[in-house]
This record gives C-alpha cells, sequence and structure tokens, in this order.
C-alpha cells in the first residue's frame, strides 16, 4: 500500500486523547512498515503539550495553530485539513462524536471513501481494504470492502485497537500553520457546561460496577450496589438507566454524561455502543456480564461472562464476602 496514512488526534487541555494509540495501532494494522503522521490542531501552550506528548507515540507530528481553532469546531478543524493533507491519503479518527462530525465531511470534500465505527481491519487486497462495522445497534456485524484507489476516511471504536505495548518514539513536530488560512465556520464555541456533581464522583473512583438496561427493574440496583460494597466500588450507569430515572445523571458514563479513568470497570448489562465507552479512558481493565454473547461490550473487554447479571452478581457478592471473612 503507497497511500499516505494520517490520525487525527483530539486532546483536551494538552493532553492528548486515549485514542491516539489506538490510532496508531490501527495504522501498524493498515501498513506495518508505513510512518504514521499525526495531526493536531489548536491554540496556545496546550496545543505545544499536546504536541510534546504525542512524540512519544508518532514519528512525525503535524502542528497547526490557528486561534480559531482553539475551541474544537469540526467546519473548522475539516477546513484546516484540507489545507494540508494530500489527496488519495488514508485519514484515521476516532469514533467519537467529533470524529463523527468531522469524518463525512472530511470524506466528501477529499473525494475518498468514508466507513465509519470500524471495530475491525481484515486486510489489505489490491486496493481493496476489507472492514467490519456494526449495524442496528450492534445486533449485526456488516463485513465492508473499501477502496483506497482515492484514499480513505475512518472512523475507528474507541476501545478496539488497544496498544499491547508502548514503544517510545523518538517523533519531530512539524509546523504546518502558514498552510491554513482564512478559517471561518457557520457556527461558533459559545460556552462548555460541566455536569452537575453528584453524591459520588465516579470520575474520581478507581473502581466503578457500571449497570445499564440490564438490570431490567429499579429495585435491582440494590444487587449492583451490594457488590460495589464488597469490593470497594462505586456504582455507575449507561444512559438508559438515567432515563428510566433509576439513578442521577452525576453517575452516568458516556459522552453524554462523565468521562471516567477507573482500574477496574464492570460492565453489567451493557450492550457497549459507542457513546457510552467514549466516557470511559485510560484504558481500563474491563469485566463484561451480559446475556447476549453478541453484544459489543465483549469485543473491548478483557473478561467476558456471559450469564444472566441478575444471577451472577449476587453469587459474585456472596462469593467475595465469604473470602473476606475468611480473612
Amino acid at each position: 500500500m503507497t497511500a499516505r496514512i494520517f490520525a487525527y488526534v483530539s486532546h483536551t487541555g494538552g493532553v492528548p486523547d486515549d485514542s491516539a494509540s489506538e490510532l496508531q495501532v490501527a495504522a501498524k494494522m493498515l501498513d506495518a512498515g508505513a510512518s504514521t503522521t499525526a495531526i493536531v490542531s489548536g491554540f496556545g501552550p496546550k496545543l505545544d503539550a499536546a504536541c510534546s506528548t504525542l512524540q512519544n507515540t508518532f514519528g512525525e507530528i503535524w502542528k497547526i495553530s490557528n486561534e480559531a481553532l482553539a475551541y474544537p469546531n469540526a467546519e473548522m478543524v475539516r477546513k484546516a485539513l484540507l489545507s494540508v493533507i494530500p489527496r488519495g491519503s488514508i485519514v484515521l479518527l476516532s469514533h467519537s462524536h467529533f470524529g463523527v462530525d468531522l469524518g463525512p465531511g472530511l470524506s466528501v470534500k477529499l473525494e475518498s471513501a468514508y466507513v465509519s465505527d470500524v471495530m475491525a481491519l481484515e486486510g489489505i487486497k489490491g486496493s481493496n481494504l476489507k472492514v467490519v462495522r456494526q449495524e442496528f445497534g450492534g445486533q449485526a456485524s456488516a463485513h465492508v470492502t473499501c477502496d483506497l484507489s482515492s484514499g480513505a476516511v475512518l472512523t475507528l471504536r474507541p476501545g478496539i485497537f488497544k496498544a499491547t505495548e508502548n514503544p517510545r518514539a523518538a517523533g519531530t513536530v512539524i509546523d504546518k500553520s502558514s498552510s491554513v488560512v482564512n478559517l471561518s465556520a457557520g457556527r461558533r464555541y459559545l460556552e462548555t457546561i460541566a455536569p452537575e456533581a453528584g453524591d459520588v464522583d465516579i470520575s474520581k473512583e478507581a473502581c466503578l460496577v457500571s449497570i445499564g438496561r440490564g438490570i431490567q427493574e429499579p429495585e435491582n440496583v440494590a444487587i449492583a450496589q451490594a457488590l460495589a460494597d464488597a469490593i470497594g466500588a462505586a456504582v455507575s450507569c449507561s444512559r438508559p438507566v438515567v432515563d428510566a430515572k433509576w439513578l442521577p445523571k452525576s453517575r452516568q458514563v458516556g459522552s453524554s454524561g462523565q468521562t471516567v479513568k477507573p482500574k477496574v470497570y464492570m460492565a453489567c448489562g451493557i450492550s457497549g455502543s459507542f457513546q457510552h465507552l467514549a466516557g470511559l479512558k485510560g484504558n481500563p481493565f474491563i469485566i463484561a456480564i451480559n446475556k447476549n454473547p453478541k453484544a459489543p461490550i465483549f469485543h473491548v473487554a478483557d473478561v467476558g461472562v456471559v450469564d444472566d447479571l441478575l444471577e451472577f452478581l449476587p453469587a459474585m457478592t456472596t462469593k467475595i464476602q465469604a473470602m473476606m471473612k475468611v480473612k
């Protein structure tokens, strides 16, 4: 494959998103011998800090500094990328809300193929790339052939392409800011609204027992709480639990909830949509319990248990409590 590979990396406060290493892993799967170029946009010292951190992951980092890019605006970033990315390139994005906003229009302007929410890269034959993405909320896997002859824009499901090792690069930062001029957009940044504080700050918990619609009834939340109490964890949840008003909004993990970085994350009755996984950072050890063996959460889990959580969680709690008594 001769196409050049780029990875657009988002950052918050100068800290690159965890997806940066995942984009690098996916790029190596596409072409093991290629050197992937990371592109980072923003303005001021935070942009420089993000570029400096990425030097440990990528061999080359293109910096685009512009005051108009101080706040993430996909319309602005799209125009900036079109100023520097050559036609026929492969562009990798994280399948976050921002990536979903950025990717389609970018592929149209580059006149390239577009595939969203990629779960697996099955290999390249000639100019065709075979990928796997999910349909109908993860109920079906679609095997898609993507023509790379004119390049491609791919958004990758967070948490799928995990790095098994972290080889340190000695990346070079190249300033491409002068190539980007006349940035304007039909929308503008207004403000960031922080979520309300709750009784428990799940963003600071080292271990979370997280429940989804599989918990079935509000009375069953106590089952998860009993397990959390036994292991010294807190209870969090996915959006359906909040929508049903079984737990407060402050307990929600996901793109419309809290961003968390636990060491251990137990996903109980959670399907594993990209909106939920977008709130899970720091590569925690994920334990998934779901009675649906085809649930997308199993693609990112370190340990998967196919069982009814209403039976499994009480049994696990009883076992842990018995072990604690022995000690």
